[in-house]
This record gives C-alpha cells, structure tokens and sequence, in this order.
C-alpha cells in the first residue's frame, strides 16, 4: 500500500519534507484527489494537504481572501456565498466527467489552474492569485506575494507555482481576489448554426459592446445533454450576459439584434442560466462513466471547429466548444490518438491538449500534457531544478 502523509502543519510539512530530502523519497502531492486518474507509481508515497485546512483571513471590502491549501473548495465558496461574492474564474469539478470522488479543494484549483466558462474575460486562476507560502524540496518554506495587488514582491514567482500541478513545490497557503456576484444573469440562444457559423456569430457578439461573459457553441450531438434537454431544437451556440438587471435587459436587446442575421434567438432566464454554465464548465455531456479518452484542448478561438473537423476526417470524435471556440472539449470513441491529435494542432496554428481519461493502459501509454519544445524544456528543467533540485515532487506534468 502507498504510504500516505496528511502533515497537520506548514511547519509538519516542511520537517516531512527535509526528511525525505535526505532519503530521496519521492512524492505526489494531493489534495481532493478529485483532478487525476494517475496513482502514484511505484517506489512514490503521497503528500496530502487534507491537514492543512481552514480559512486564515477573509476580508470582504478588500475583497480578498486567504486559505490555507487543503481547505474544501466548497467552504470557500459558501463563506463567498454569504458576502454575494465569487471566484471570477468559476473553477471547475471534474469528478463527473473522472468518475472521481474526494472533495475538490482551493490549493488544488490553483496548482492546477483550473478555469471556467469566464475565463477569456476574467482571467484565469492564476490572474486572481496574489500571495502563496509553499514548501520547496529542500523543506524550506518561503512567501511569495501578497494579500492587496500593490504587493508586487514575489508575484511572478505566484504565477509559476498557478499550474505547476505539484510539480515544483508543495503549496500551502494562498491569497486570491475576488469579485461581486452579478445580480442578475441570463443566456441568449441562438439555434441551428453548424461549427463554422457559430465561430462567426461568437467572433460577432464579442466585438459588439455587450460585455458577454459566457459565449460557447453546443453541437447537436450534445446539445441534448444540457439543461435538462430544455435548449431549443438544433446545435445551441450560447451567449450569456451578466451584471446589474437594468443594465443586462439593454445589452440583451442590442445583443439579440446582432445575431438575429445567424438564427433564430431565444433566452434562458437566470436559474436556467447559472444550471447551463455549470454544466459546461464541468464537461456534463461526458460525465458518462465511460473511459473513452477525453482531452481538453486549447488553440485560437477560429481554430477549435477547424481541428475537430480535420480529425473526424480520419478518426471518431464528439466535442462542444467554450471561450468562444478556444477551448474544445473532445472526446474520442477508441483510442487517445495522442500523435494524431498534436500533429493537427499544430497544423492549425498551434496549442496544447491535456488527456484527462482514458483506459489504464492508455493513460500510461499517452503524453497527458502538451510536449514542450526544446527550449521551453530547457528552461522548465532549470526551474524544476531551483525548486526542488533532487526532483522529490513528481508529476505527470515534467513526465
């Protein structure tokens, strides 16, 4: 059985650390264990934050936050709740769609820089990270940043641990912004347009001074898997708009307007809203307790209907697109076909894909991360190095 340390402390969990420094025993760190299907290998124990739990300071009128890694997402976002205020990049839960259990917690959002449907406006994770404490792999615990953005110090260095996926560093506490909770939201619909029409009216709509917030486009192989089947008939591309309820009503007008030239126009209210863009955030269609492989794929928004057309010349594939066709959610019916999928996306102008499931055997077998090039490698390797120079923190992402 793997060994499993749950250190109660930053303090328990830098002596753990300069003890393995000098065993040379490696580590995965969790913290959910809700974003990976991958054990830990043999010969690695596991890291756990679960310990490190609780809200060290929360200040509404400053609107920031501080927590210490290990604490539930959701308790984090129940004291949000209470204040009418948010995590702007609406991080996602992969547990549908990984079959996973465990509950998902805030250092894993952001080592893993997890970002919803309103990413391509807000930012994400990463962009509401302000201050982190970690542990390198020499057990030293070191700050970085702050808790208000005129405390710069260190915030690059923020920004490298946002993603790293326990890759360098064993994140302890972080500082995040956070920002009000809209009063009102609403979608509109607009039905029937194939891949290639709905880039052009995604591509329409951001251009007009509307302020979406949300635009994705729902083929007609998914479009029944979302909000309870209560989208109109035909692939559904989505456009949502949120803020004060005055303000809201004028945009929607002028946006309706704008795509009536694409198609029919319908609109989703506030509750059918906030339950669509949570299923789309969270991947809902391929929460289907299948392995077939499934990627999450990031390339420019003109480019997402290009790469999904070019692969279903020559292999089977279902996909949905968010951040305006940037980010396509692509499932294959057989294989990964890892090499197949990277060769056209880099013919289509370049991006990178993450293999989030697959049969066992296919997960060993495929690259879950984008392959660096040889330059960004040399420099990943260099920093990996300065973090944790006798490579105690293992992860699928630097192999």
């Amino acid at each position: 059985m793997t060994p499993i340390h749950e250190p109660l402390s930053e303090e328990a969990a830098a002596r753990l650390v300069q003890v393995a420094a000098l065993s040379r025993t490696p580590f995965v760190i969790r913290g959910g264990g809700t974003r990976s299907l991958h054990p830990a290998p043999e010969g690695v124990e596991v890291l756990s934050t679960r310990g490190l739990n609780g809200i060290v300071a929360y200040n509404p009128a400053e609107m920031t936050m501080t927590a210490r890694a290990g604490t539930p997402l959701e308790l984090v976002e129940a004291a949000l709740a209470e204040k009418r205020q948010m995590l702007a990049f609406e991080p996602n839960d992969l547990r549908g769609v990984l079959g996973t259990s465990g509950i998902p917690t805030i250092g894993g959002v952001f080592a893993a820089n997890a970002s919803g449907p309103r990413r391509f406006t807000a930012g994400a994770a990463r962009d509401s990270l302000l201050g982190v404490r970690f542990v390198n792999g020499r057990g030293e615990v070191v700050k970085a940043g702050g808790r208000v953005m005129k405390n710069v110090t260190g915030l690059d260095l923020v920004k490298l641990l946002a993603g790293s996926h326990g890759s360098l560093a064993l994140l302890t506490e972080v500082t995040f912004r956070l920002l009000p909770v809209p009063e009102t939201a609403i979608t509109l619909v607009v039905s029937g347009l194939n891949d290639a029409q709905a880039a052009a009216a995604m591509a329409t709509a951001l251009s007009m001074s509307v302020e979406v917030s949300g635009a994705a486009h729902l083929p007609e192989s998914v479009r029944g898997r979302f909000a309870g089947g209560a989208l109109p008939d035909g692939a559904a591309t989505v456009l949502r708009l949120e803020g004060l309820a005055a303000s809201v009503a004028v945009r929607a007008e002028k946006l309706a307007a704008g795509m009536a030239r694409f198609g029919a126009v319908t609109r989703l209210e506030e509750d059918a809203t906030r339950r669509l863009w949570r299923e789309i955030r969270d991947g809902a269609p391929y929460a289907d307790g299948t392995p077939r492989p499934l990627w999450r794929v990031s390339v420019a928004p003109v480019a997402g209907q290009q790469l999904v057309a070019a692969l279903r010349l020559e292999t089977g594939v279902d996909a949905f697109y968010d951040w305006q066709g940037g980010l396509v959610w692509l499932r294959m019916e057989a294989d990964p076909e890892d090499a197949l999928l990277r060769r056209y996306i880099k013919a289509v102008g370049g991006g990178h894909a993450t293999l989030l499931r697959a049969r066992a055997e296919a997960l060993a077998a495929s690259e879950a991360f984008q392959p660096q090039a040889e330059a960004v490698a040399m420099l990943q390797a260099r920093v990996k190095a300065s973090f944790d120079p006798d490579g105690l923190f293992r992860s699928r992402m630097v192999g």
